[in-house]
Formats: structure tokens, C-alpha cells, sequence
């Protein structure tokens, strides 16, 4: 069996200065500055007039090169000052209290454009925010989204593996995160980055697109998954009994299977998952199904199961069903009840409901947003408003649901639950089991 080898390279710090400029005795600051994507920033304004109205616009170009703009009238209180964190627009891009709320408001200007594309190789987004009185233009200044947090080491895979592992900077071992994505393939590098900027050693793993792997999700060996995770836990920057598993859509699917088979996995999140295994995805496949197991494939839905009545074939679903309660340690699964690309509010409640049944004896926490969709819980606080966007794979056009304000509420809601649900369940692991358990024969 081929090893996995390493190469090493150090990424640069995403983060420029931020440029400031006064025309008159206000000010106007964006806080914090730099902020990390995941940060709820605040737009503060003084020195003005009490009872003044304001126009602040914001501005970005993506990654994608489309333009992308918002903008909201406040008015001055009594000191003359703003404050988006704790003030309302009286009229612009959205209505309510929100801090970040002329970020995740922004529409595209291009016409063109059905969905923010973040900067390319993880570098910085700037974002301009400029300040109208009576018409004019009177200062500006430009945020700086930091993607990597500083320090952060990039372990490239070569060999049987394949995928980036993301060290946090200081080294020593912290605790470990196998990260999966979905339907669309590659490498889940987003999240990971995210992980590793809040002290995780986050792998993120590729299983399907990319390079010579599989070109669809087709008959994927789910032992490839346990090669991985006996891959960290031999790394020196990992902490082995402080594992656990995290995706979204299939890849969410997919953490649910993985800590349902792999004890050595203390905990799991699920992001806007299935509760039971799917078909194979999404172009021309040679098989029907999507996973095996000791080169069995495993039962799978062809499609959705549950009838306008909300009833299914139950000799079906129950072949397909996950066996989420065999998993050693918590679980925590975030639904979109708007989600446009599968129930994946309904779904986490069902496997909630199994749990329930079987006397799961760990954490269970389930986030259900009202107003979100296929990216609901999102860590990130950038452009929310979509449109219909073609799949990377297949090339069919699909529409994740949900709103801008429902997602951007969701991501808010959901960054800090789900770094307190990984924080807490692995620092319990260790209590709960004195040795790393073995992994499964292939």
C-alpha cells in the first residue's frame, strides 16, 4: 500500500493594511479591522450632526471579478454617532440591527452574477465602505476579510491520500477535524482554514474530482475515510483521542456515516446533511450507489423519500438510514427549513428522533433555521443573496433556497454554537476513553 507523503509551504498572511481617509472633522471606522471572515465587524460613525441622515455604501469585486454593492441610511443620535451593531437603517439594503449587515445584504451589480466567489488562494477580501453627507462624499474606508489567520501552516498530501492538512500557528499538537465536501468534489479548503484559525488541526480531505481520484461520487470505499483518520492520528500536530468529523450536504451524509462506523471519532457535525446514504453524483456514473463497505455497496435513496403526504417506503428508508446512533460522542446537525436542494431540516429532525429512540447517550444539538437554505450555518459572513447557480459536476442549474437575511442570520447564529459544541466535546473525549480504539479491519 502506497504512504502518504507530505510537502511543506508556509502560506502568507492574507492581510493588508487598511486605508483611511478624512475629508472632514467625522470619522468613520470599520472595527474590527482586519476581521477574520467569520467576524460580525460594526460600522461606527462620529462626529456628526445630532439627528443627521447618512448614506454608507459598500463596495467589493470577488474573486470572480463581479462587482457586488449595498448601501444604508442611518440617522445621527443624540451625540452624533452610528453604530451598525447597535442601530437600525432607516431605509437601504436591509432593515434591521445587524453589524454586518452591509456585507451580507450585498446584491451583484453584473448581471451575470448568481453567487459570491471568494478571493482566490485564500487571500484577503477588501471591502470599501464609503461615507455620503448630503451627497457627498466625505470619507471611506476599506475592510480587509482575512480568510487565514496568521501563521497558519499548509501540509500538502501526496500518495494514497489526497488533500491539505491546516496546522494552527505556535506548533505543538491540538485537536483534530477530518473536513469532507460534497456533491461538488475537491477539497473542502474553506472550512478547514476556518478551523484552523480557532486551534484546530484541520485535514481537509479529498474524495472524489481531484486529481486521480474518482471522477463522480460513485462507489466511494469508506475505508479510505478510516486510512485518514489513521493518517492523524500518527501526526505529530495532532492530538489522537481529539478527533472529529465535519461536512456539509453529501459530505454531511458522509460525517454522519463515518462517525457512525469509526469510534475514534468524539464527535461530529453535520451541516444541512441527509440521515440516510444517497445515490451515486452527479454525472454519467458506472454504478448506482454512492459508498461501500468491505467492497459491498451500501443501500441507498434514488431520490427523496418522503411523499407530499410526508410519508416514504419505509423497507427503503430503512436499509438507507444511517446508523447514527452507534457513534461514540456527540453530534450536532444544522438544517435549512428553506433549503432548496434537499429537507435537510426534516432530515436532521429524523435522525435527531433516532437518537432520541435508541437512548443516544451522548450531546445531541440540532440547529434548525427558519429562513435558511442549502448554506445555512455558513462560517462566514459574506454577500448572502444567490441566485440560480449551475452544480460544479453535473452543470444543472439549482437554487439553494433560503434568503440573504435568513443565511447571514443562520452563519451569525450557528459560528460561535458550532467552535463552542467542538470545543466542549473534545476536551470531553479524553475523559471518556483512556486509550485510542482500533481502527476497523478493512
Amino acid at each position: 500500500m502506497k504512504t502518504a507523503r507530505v510537502k511543506y509551504a508556509v502560506l502568507p498572511v492574507c492581510m493588508l493594511a487598511s486605508a483611511l481617509t478624512h475629508t472632514s472633522a467625522q470619522t468613520l471606522q470599520v472595527t474590527p479591522n482586519p476581521a477574520m471572515v467569520d467576524e460580525a465587524i460594526a460600522v461606527r460613525i462620529s462626529g456628526l450632526e445630532p439627528g443627521e441622515h447618512v448614506i454608507v455604501r459598500a463596495e467589493l469585486v470577488d474573486g470572480a471579478e463581479q462587482h457586488w454593492h449595498s448601501e444604508a441610511q442611518f440617522v445621527a443620535d443624540a451625540q452624533g454617532d452610528i453604530d451598525s451593531s447597535s442601530q437600525a437603517p432607516v431605509d437601504g439594503s436591509y432593515k434591521d440591527i445587524s453589524g454586518p449587515g452591509l456585507i451580507w445584504s450585498m446584491r451583484s451589480t453584473d448581471k451575470h452574477a448568481a453567487i459570491y466567489q471568494p478571493p482566490r488562494e485564500l487571500a484577503a477580501q477588501p471591502v470599501e465602505f464609503q461615507l455620503f453627507r448630503k451627497g457627498k462624499l466625505t470619507s471611506s474606508v476599506t475592510l480587509q476579510q482575512v480568510c487565514l489567520a496568521p501563521g497558519v501552516q499548509r501540509i500538502n498530501l501526496q500518495g494514497e491520500l489526497h488533500g491539505a492538512l491546516f496546522v494552527p500557528a505556535g506548533g505543538g499538537s491540538h485537536p483534530g477535524v477530518l473536513v469532507v465536501g460534497g456533491s461538488e468534489g475537491g477539497i473542502a479548503v474553506g472550512k478547514a482554514v476556518w478551523l484552523a484559525g480557532h486551534g484546530y488541526a484541520a485535514l481537509a480531505l479529498a474524495y472524489f474530482r481531484y486529481e486521480d481520484l474518482p471522477k463522480y461520487l460513485e462507489a466511494i470505499p469508506l475505508e479510505y475515510f478510516g486510512t485518514a483518520l489513521g493518517w492523524m492520528m500518527k501526526r505529530p500536530e495532532i492530538e489522537p483521542e481529539h478527533i472529529a468529523v465535519l461536512g456539509t450536504s453529501r459530505g454531511g451524509e458522509l460525517a454522519l456515516q463515518l462517525g457512525s462506523l469509526y469510534p475514534q471519532f468524539k464527535a461530529v457535525v453535520a451541516y444541512v446533511p441527509a440521515n440516510v446514504r444517497y445515490a451515486a453524483c452527479c454525472g454519467a456514473t458506472d454504478v448506482p450507489f454512492a459508498w461501500t463497505w468491505h467492497g459491498q455497496p451500501l443501500a441507498y435513496m434514488r431520490a427523496p423519500y418522503w411523499n407530499s403526504a410526508g410519508f416514504g417506503e419505509e423497507s427503503a428508508l430503512m436499509n438507507a438510514a444511517i446508523s447514527v446512533e452507534n457513534t461514540k460522542g456527540p453530534i450536532l446537525m444544522i438544517g435549512g427549513e428553506d433549503d432548496g436542494v434537499w429537507e435537510s431540516s426534516r432530515m436532521v429532525e429524523e435522525a435527531a428522533g433516532r437518537l432520541k429512540r435508541a437512548h443516544f447517550p451522548y450531546a445531541v444539538e440540532v440547529l434548525k433555521y427558519a429562513h435558511a437554505g442549502h448554506r445555512a450555518g455558513l462560517p462566514e459572513i459574506i454577500p448572502s443573496w444567490h441566485g440560480s447557480v449551475s452544480h460544479p459536476v453535473s452543470g444543472r442549474a439549482m437554487n439553494y433556497g433560503g434568503d440573504a437575511k435568513g443565511d447571514a442570520e443562520s452563519s451569525l447564529d450557528a459560528i460561535p454554537k458550532v467552535l463552542e459544541f467542538l470545543r466542549t466535546s473534545l476536551e470531553g473525549a479524553s475523559a471518556a476513553s483512556s486509550k485510542v480504539a482500533p481502527l476497523p479491519d478493512k
